[in-house]
């Protein structure tokens, strides 16, 4: 997997993972600098890197993508058979995590932004085992005509979500679709917060409350 993302190793006892997806065009390194500020020295943190896929939303130009995107304007028909190998993928990752680290999967927080926090709610949401919290940035509902009947498990996990107002790349209104659906499957434990006039990016107020986030999942 090292190949495959960058890695913050944890330099206490190992109690608790992070699984990190970035956003569409990008990779993991500038997250794991901001993430390795924010976790505790028991805690590991996996910034995956997406492969270079043919993108139809770039005209079949390669682009870092968890999977294909033809356009994102949310009517449209979404690329299926990608998105469930993308999760697929991600949850065969958090089995080689817990296998190979030993901590459950109670310990491991899914987390992203962007297209990456599309596939890691998608993915929480349909993995056989409880997780410890999921955290999304700036993401939208992926393939929610499924839900929630694609919901097996995780619908009592923290979740929280985050969106900035002015967003021109995931509209806001799109994050509040995603909202709605969290809140009636999740009443209990999941949080949305929104940032007046930021765009498609994360702010300081932003990060303090994903650290915030974090470090009351692992303490």
């Amino acid at each position: 997997m090292s190949e495959d993302a960058f890695i913050v190793s944890p330099t206490r006892k190992h109690t608790g993972t992070i699984i990190f997806l970035h956003g569409l065009g990008e990779n993991g390194e500038n997250w794991k600098l901001l993430l390795s500020k924010m976790v505790k020295p028991n805690v590991k943190v996996i910034c995956l890197n997406a492969k270079k896929i043919p993108l139809t939303l770039n005209k079949g130009f390669p682009t870092a993508a968890w999977f294909d995107l033809a356009s994102l304007d949310e009517n449209k028909l979404e690329d299926e058979s990608t998105i469930m190998r993308a999760v697929d993928k991600l949850h065969d990752i958090i089995d080689e995590e817990i296998a190979s680290s030993k901590v459950s999967s109670t310990k491991i927080m899914l987390a992203g932004f962007s297209q990456g926090g599309a596939l890691a709610m998608y993915s929480a949401l349909t993995y056989h085992k409880r997780l410890a919290a999921v955290m999304v940035m700036s993401s939208w509902p992926v393939l929610r005509h499924t839900m929630p009947d694609a919901a097996i498990n995780n619908t009592n996990t923290p979740m929280l979500q985050c969106h900035g107002t002015e967003d021109p790349v995931i509209f806001y209104k799109w994050g509040l679709i995603l909202s709605e659906a969290l809140k009636e499957m999740n009443p209990n434990k999941y949080e949305f917060k929104a940032y007046e006039g930021l765009m498609h990016a994360v702010n300081d107020q932003e990060l303090e409350d994903v650290k915030n986030f974090i470090n009351k999942i692992f303490p």
